[in-house]
C-alpha cells in the first residue's frame, strides 16, 4: 500500500511537470497554482520540479557520488556522516584548497571531543589563496546599482584590488591580528575589503551598515577594533543613504570612507578609499586552520550579540554547501540579496570564488526595477534570496515583465510561505528547483537544506546537509530519533561547527542539558523545531519549518533575541514591563513581531503607543524592524524560577487569532 502511495505521488509530480512546462506560456500564475493544488489536493505537500536528465548528468553531487563508486544520494550523505574525516577530505580535494603545508590528519577527537576537534592538524595555508584558482581572465565580479552603474572585474583585476586594501592596512598602521569593521553593504568594495584583510592577517568584523550608531559603536567596541571601512552614502529604494554620519554620531577609530556623489567632509582621523589604497602586489600571511579571520554577531536569548569567530576552516564549510547543495559550477553567475553584515554576505563571496564562477553584486533595493534588469543582464544564474522579498515581487508584479536565466534558486534566513514560491518559481518558468537553506552564523553555512537531485517541494527542506547528521525531540515525550518532528539537533562534529564564542560560554550555549545518542555523543542544538513526511517518496524525507523553540526571533531574515527588543521597549515611560513575541502567520512565511505589555499609563492610546515603540525600536535597533500588534496584559506569565514564559503567550495568542 505504502509503494502504491509512493508511486501516485510521483505520478502526480510528472504530470504537474509535464503541464507547468508546456503552459507556462498560455496560463497565468493564479490558473497555474490552482491546477497545482487540484493535482495535490489530497497530500501534505506537492512537488513543484524534479531534476531532468540532464541535471542528474552534470550535478556536482552525482560526480562525487561515481567517483566514490556509490549507487545514490542517501548512499552519498550516509557514507558522509558515517566517514566524516573521509568526506571532508574528498570535499578538499574537490574544492582544489589550496595549502602551503598539508595536514598529517583530517579530524582528531582524541582530546576535545566532539564539541572540540582538532581540523586538518599540520596544515597551513591562507584561505582566500583558494579563492583565486580561477582563469585570472574570467570574470568574478559583476557589479551595478540603482543607477544602473555596472562595473566588471576579472579574477586579475580583483586579486590586484586585494593586494591594494592589504598594504593600505599596512601602511594605515595596522598589524597582524589587529581587527577591522566593515559597515558596507553587499558592494564590490565590501568584497575586496573582506579578502585583503584577512589575507593580510587581520580580521574582518562585519556589522550590517542598517544598525543605529548605538549598535555600531557597541559592536565595534566589543571586538576591540582598530579601523572601520565604510560608505558615506549609496542610493536605497531611491533615496540617498546616509552612513557616515551614523558613523561619526558613534565616534569610531580612524575610518576609511567610500564616498558618495557629493564631496564628503572627513573628520581629520578618517581618510578616502582611494587614498587608502596601496600597491597591487602582496604575500598572503600563511596561517594555521583555525586562525581567526572573521567576527559576525548572532543574538542569542541574552541582550548582549554572540560574537562568533570565523576561522579558515569557515570558508570550507561555505564553498562545500554551495559546491554540493547549490550545485554551483564554474560557468555560474551568483547573486544572493542580503548585506555584508550577515552571514550570508561572506558565505555568498567564498560559495562564488572558491566554486571559480562569477559574484553578482547589486547595491541597493532588490525590491526595484533595477535589480530586475541587472538580474536580466547580468544572466544571473544562482539566485538566492529570502521570503519576505518574494512577497514584495509577487504583491507589486515588478519582476514580471524580465527574462530570468536562472537554473537553481535559493531561501534563506526565515520561513517561506508554499504559494509565494510556487510564484519564485514560476519566475523562473519552473525551470528551477529552491533550494531551502536552514543554518546559522555559528555553522558557517546550512544543517538542513535540498539538493537539485532530488523533487523540490516549495518552502519545504529534503535533506540534512553533506557531512551532518540531525537528531529530533519531540515535545510532548522528549524522545529523541532522526525521523520524529521536533526540536532539532546537529550530530557533531562538522567543519563550520563553532568550537568558539568571544563573549559567551560555548559549551552552554550550544551543549549544556542537551541529549547524548546511545554512544555517549553529546548532541548540539540549534533551536529550530520541524515537522517531518516520511511516506511520500522512496529515499527522501520532507521537512516543513515550525519556527523557532527558544526565545531568539527572525524577522525578516535577521536573528535577534526577544531580550534585546524588551530593554528597548521597556525604555518608554507607558510601558511596566513587555514581552516581545513572533508568530508564523497561519498560511506559512516569515513571522511577525508581538509586543506584549503591562501598562504603566493605563490611558495610553495603543496606536499612538505602537507608532513610538516602532520609532524606538527602528531608531535604537534595526530600522528593517516592524511591529505587528501591541496587546496590554494585567500580567506576563513566568515559571516558578521568574523566568517570562514567551511560549504562553504565543500559544494564547495563535489560538484566539
Amino acid at each position: 500500500m505504502q509503494d502504491e502511495t509512493k508511486n501516485t505521488f510521483l505520478q502526480k509530480a510528472r504530470l504537474w511537470q509535464q503541464i507547468s512546462s508546456s503552459a507556462i506560456e498560455l496560463l497565468s500564475f493564479d490558473q497555474l497554482k490552482d491546477i497545482y493544488y487540484s493535482i495535490f489536493a489530497n497530500d501534505p505537500l506537492g512537488i513543484a520540479w524534479l531534476p531532468d536528465k540532464r541535471t542528474l548528468n552534470y550535478a556536482n553531487i552525482n560526480q562525487s557520488i561515481s567517483s566514490l563508486k556509490l549507487s545514490s544520494y542517501q548512499d552519498f550523505h550516509n557514507w558522509s556522516v558515517q566517514n566524516r574525516a573521509q568526506f571532508w577530505d574528498h570535499t578538499i580535494q574537490t574544492l582544489q584548497i589550496k595549502l602551503d603545508q598539508h595536514y598529517d590528519q583530517v579530524l582528531d577527537i582524541s582530546q576535545g571531543g566532539v564539541e572540540d576537534p582538532r581540523w586538518l592538524e599540520g596544515a597551513r595555508l591562507n584561505i582566500i589563496n583558494s579563492c583565486f584558482q580561477a582563469n585570472e581572465q574570467k570574470t568574478a565580479i559583476i557589479a551595478s546599482d540603482e543607477n544602473q552603474e555596472t562595473r566588471t572585474l576579472t579574477y586579475l583585476d580583483l586579486k590586484k584590488l586585494c593586494n591594494r586594501v592589504s598594504n593600505g592596512l599596512l601602511q594605515q598602521g595596522l598589524k597582524q591580528g589587529d581587527k577591522v569593521v566593515l559597515y558596507l553593504p553587499l558592494c564590490t568594495e565590501a568584497v575586496t575589503a573582506y579578502l585583503g584583510i584577512i589575507q593580510a592577517g587581520m580580521i574582518a568584523v562585519l556589522v550590517a551598515d542598517s544598525f543605529s550608531p548605538q549598535e555600531l559603536k557597541r559592536r565595534v567596541e566589543s571586538s576591540e577594533a582598530r579601523s572601520v571601512i565604510a560608505f558615506d552614502s549609496y542610493t536605497y529604494g531611491g533615496k540617498d543613504l546616509s552612513i557616515y554620519p551614523k558613523l561619526k554620531k558613534a565616534d569610531v577609530p580612524p575610518s576609511i570612507i567610500i564616498p558618495g556623489k557629493e564631496k564628503t567632509d572627513l573628520r581629520t582621523q578618517d581618510v578616502l578609499w582611494e587614498d587608502f589604497l596601496a600597491k597591487d602586489s602582496f604575500s598572503p600571511v600563511i596561517g594555521e586552520p583555525n586562525t581567526l579571520i572573521s567576527i559576525l554577531f548572532s543574538s542569542g536569548t541574552t541582550s548582549e550579540p554572540k560574537a562568533i569567530p570565523w576561522t579558515q576552516l569557515t570558508p570550507i564549510k561555505c564553498a562545500a554547501d554551495a559546491y554540493y547543495h547549490h550545485d554551483i559550477q564554474p560557468t555560474d553567475t551568483l547573486t544572493w540579496t542580503t548585506g555584508m553584515g550577515w552571514m550570508m554576505g561572506p558565505w555568498t563571496i567564498f560559495a562564488a570564488l572558491m566554486n571559480k564562477a562569477t559574484l553578482a553584486l547589486f547595491t541597493g533595493s532588490a525590491a526595484s526595477t533595477a535589480f530586475g534588469s541587472f538580474m536580466q543582464e547580468a544572466s544571473i544564474s544562482i539566485l538566492g534570496t529570502i521570503p519576505s522579498l518574494v512577497k514584495v515581487w509577487r504583491k507589486t508584479q515588478m519582476m514580471e515583465q524580465y527574462h530570468w536565466n536562472v537554473r537553481v534558486l535559493s531561501s534563506t534566513g526565515e520561513p517561506s510561505q508554499v504559494e509565494d514560491y510556487l510564484y519564485l518559481m514560476w519566475l523562473a518558468k519552473f525551470k528551477a528547483p529552491i533550494i531551502e537553506y536552514c543554518g546559522g552564523t555559528e555553522i558557517g553555512g546550512g544543517y538542513l537544506t535540498g539538493t537539485v537531485v532530488q523533487p523540490a517541494s516549495p518552502a519545504t527542506f529534503t535533506t540534512p546537509a553533506l557531512g551532518m547528521d540531525l537528531i529530533f525531540r519531540e515535545e510532548e515525550s522528549g524522545k529523541i530519533d532522526a525521523k520524529r518532528d521536533g526540536e532539532v539537533f546537529i550530530v557533531p562534529p562538522s567543519i563550520g561547527l563553532s568550537q568558539h564564542l568571544l563573549n559567551r560560554d560555548h559549551h552552554e550555549e550550544y551543549y549544556k542539558d542537551s541529549p547524548s545518542l546511545k554512544d555517549g555523543t553529546l548532541l548540539r542544538k540549534h533551536g529550530d523545531n520541524y515537522q517531518l513526511y516520511h511516506k511520500l517518496l522512496e529515499d527522501t524525507t520532507f521537512y516543513k519549518s515550525r519556527g523557532r523553540a527558544d526565545d531568539s526571533m527572525n524577522l525578516g531574515g535577521i536573528k535577534v533575541s526577544a531580550v534585546e527588543i524588551e530593554k528597548i521597549i521597556n525604555t518608554h515611560k507607558a510601558v511596566y514591563e513587555s514581552a516581545a513575541v513572533t508568530v508564523a502567520p497561519k498560511g506559512g512565511g516569515p513571522e511577525v513581531l508581538l509586543i506584549f505589555f503591562i501598562p504603566q499609563d493605563e490611558n495610553m492610546d495603543k496606536e499612538l503607543l505602537k507608532n513610538d515603540l516602532q520609532m524606538m525600536l527602528n531608531s535604537e535597533l534595526n530600522p528593517l524592524f516592524r511591529i505587528k500588534e501591541v496587546i496590554a496584559k494585567d500580567t506576563l506569565p513566568r515559571t516558578a524560577s521568574n523566568k517570562l514564559m514567551r511560549r504562553s503567550l504565543r500559544k494564547e495568542y495563535m489560538e484566539f487569532n
